[in-house]
């Protein structure tokens, strides 16, 4: 598609001057404004094994390195209530974040306390939708976001994940014993998968109808050139020529008969006003704790360090973990609200006017002319902007190049890790212990 092409090559221009980060010499994120609602991002970067295809801060796990990793991430929490902050809901993303279901709950239970959380978002993997999981968690977690990526078995295979999770048959029959247990059950998968035919994804979109799930999140196969290196080796290299072909087929598949609806340009929903996939859509700002965790407070993004034994000890000394940030200007803001509202399938006109001190159409004028031109826009009026179905795919398309530019920070940032963490991830060893850093015995 042109349009996507021309789009595609926008936004990553773009993102090498918005994402080049400077050094952070602060020791915490700034206070919160009155009246302002955050949302709070807590982040598990440890797997039993890790995928190819992720961008995402993680580590193998071992209690090792996790157990002092939890308390010190406890310890953020508290910090970040010391600021003055308060959030109704938290998001918990990994990483496998359920791989110690303990000190998970842990930390659940201890948000609660610090902060008035209302609903509480986590992710997991299909090994763990089993009764010892799942009954510790149903009355703590109201969504939870199981990773799945395909039912395929040949692509679970390509995945490194058949044998780690099971079979396609085996996770829809995993996700229907937990049906109607939480609030909001989404399936996160991915498709474009360089192996990928029309075939296996209408089988994927067959069984996801089937599996009981309320809610599903269809992310198109994206990744950083680091990672994209890494793609080639196991999956293959990424074709976005195809990707809006493969991005109608499943969405005609989901929502032709009613049964799923368009919650956000990748996510659909069995039910109306749910518990969307995308906590960027509700929650313009945001505060991360945990290593790799990112913050967006205040115009400013925050990234938190990558590296478990510099979040060990910056954390023992009573510092925040932000490692590099970058401040928005007015323009850049305007541009990542239009992004995220529009990517969330509507955009107020008037809290844009109210909040920017000027209309859409004279603080964005290229961005609005293009989707005017290329026919994105279904709702054009003086109160909001909706999309065609067209406008949805070019939102997809520019979330993934967005998420693309965030996964370069991250690889920047993991290249600064020392030489014995960075073994962790690209090598074979197992050096690197968590104990810079480790609080005191008996400390939770």
């Amino acid at each position: 598609m042109l349009a996507e092409r021309a789009l595609t090559t926008v936004m990553r221009q773009m993102n090498r001057r918005y994402l080049a980060l400077s050094h952070f010499g602060g020791t915490s994120l700034p206070a919160p404004r009155s009246g302002k609602k955050y949302l709070l991002y807590v982040h598990i970067p440890f797997c039993q094994r890790l995928c190819p295809y992720c961008s995402f801060n993680r580590f193998p796990f071992s209690e090792e390195r996790a157990v002092p990793y939890f308390v010190r991430l406890r310890e953020e929490m508290r910090m970040v209530a010391a600021l003055g902050y308060d959030f109704d809901s938290m998001y918990v993303g990994g990483g496998t974040p359920t791989i110690m279901l303990d000190e998970l709950c842990r930390t659940i239970d201890l948000a609660r306390e610090l902060f008035s959380i209302k609903e509480v978002s986590s992710e997991t993997n299909p090994n763990h939708l089993i009764p010892e999981y799942v009954d510790e968690l149903v009355d703590r977690v109201q969504r939870f976001s199981v990773g799945v990526q395909s039912f395929d078995d040949s692509l679970l295979k390509q995945m490194d994940r058949h044998d780690k999770y099971g079979s396609g048959e085996q996770i829809v029959e995993r996700l229907q014993s937990i049906e109607g247990r939480f609030h909001s059950l989404n399936v996160d998968m991915i498709f474009n998968f360089p192996s990928q035919t029309p075939e296996m994804l209408a089988r994927d979109v067959e069984l996801l109808r089937a599996s009981g799930c309320n809610q599903t999140t269809f992310y198109p196969l994206m990744a950083s050139p680091v990672v994209n290196r890494q793609l080639a080796k196991t999956v293959g290299r990424v074709d976005y020529a195809r990707e809006a072909r493969f991005y109608e087929q499943l969405s005609t598949g989901l929502t032709n008969d009613g049964l799923f609806e368009h919650a956000t340009a990748w996510t659909f929903s069995r039910k109306a006003g749910g518990m969307i996939d995308e906590y960027i859509v509700d929650y313009e700002e945001y505060v991360g704790v945990g290593s790799g965790a990112f913050s967006y407070v205040d115009g400013a993004i925050y990234v938190n360090t990558f590296s478990l034994r510099d979040y060990g000890t910056l954390i023992g000394e009573g510092r925040m973990s932000v490692s590099a940030w970058r401040e928005f200007g007015h323009k850049e803001q305007m541009r990542y609200r239009f992004l995220m509202q529009l990517f969330g399938l509507t955009l107020d006109k008037r809290d844009f006017e109210r909040d920017f001190g000027t209309s859409i159409d004279r603080g964005l004028f290229m961005e609005m002319s293009y989707m005017r031109a290329v026919g994105g826009f279904d709702r054009d009026d003086d109160e909001a902007l909706t999309l065609t179905a067209k406008g949805r795919y070019l939102m997809v398309a520019m979330m993934r190049e967005f998420f693309v530019g965030v996964n370069q920070v991250r690889d920047q940032a993991r290249g600064a890790l020392t030489t014995e963490e960075k073994d962790l991830l690209f090598g074979t060893g197992e050096a690197c212990s968590a104990e810079a850093g480790a609080p005191p015995a008996g400390v939770r």
